[in-house]
């Protein structure tokens, strides 16, 4: 973190006294509350020094500080791969979906069409059905006319 290398480089400059009266050391302070991977003796001495009641070489602030600095940067380094890594599966998850959505889609066009055909073979075969007994009926009544013509026609002939 930024604040993190301020303090650094003022206690290497040796001006950790006006560094202690910035927004950084109030953001470096909070860091150090909040962060779990740090011993608690390393949270107390940088509590100390950034309530500007600590009296030991500053130097081992310093390597406080850019211990804490380096797992800061590799933990940020490593969040960034993870979401590099879950945003590139989330654009191949979203491809290959789109790829199924217009496969389901075609599908569903194709099956509609065959579905729109069927209704129109369906509406042409009892069209024929239809004729068909028309038909049937019209050949009954000829036959039935037919028979009383040839039961007419034999009588005369009997005759």
């Amino acid at each position: 973190s930024a604040a993190v290398k301020k303090a650094v480089q003022a206690l290497e400059r040796g001006a950790a006294g006006g560094f202690l009266q910035t927004t950084s050391a109030s953001v470096l302070r909070s860091l150090v509350k909040s962060s779990r991977d740090m011993l608690e003796a390393d949270r107390e001495d940088l509590l100390a020094f950034l309530s500007n009641s600590y009296a030991p070489i500053s130097g081992q602030v310093t390597g406080i500080l850019k211990q804490m600095g380096d797992e800061m940067a590799a933990d940020l380094a490593d969040a960034i791969k993870d979401e590099e890594a879950a945003v590139k599966n989330y654009e191949e998850l979203t491809a290959a979906k789109g790829k199924e959505v217009e496969t389901l889609q075609a599908q569903i066009e194709d099956k509609s069409t065959r579905l729109g055909n069927i209704g129109v073979e369906v509406t042409e075969k009892i069209n024929d059905i239809e004729d068909t007994k028309e038909a049937l009926a019209a050949d009954e009544k000829f036959l039935k006319e037919l028979d009383e013509g040839c039961s007419t026609k034999t009588a005369e002939w009997e005759e």
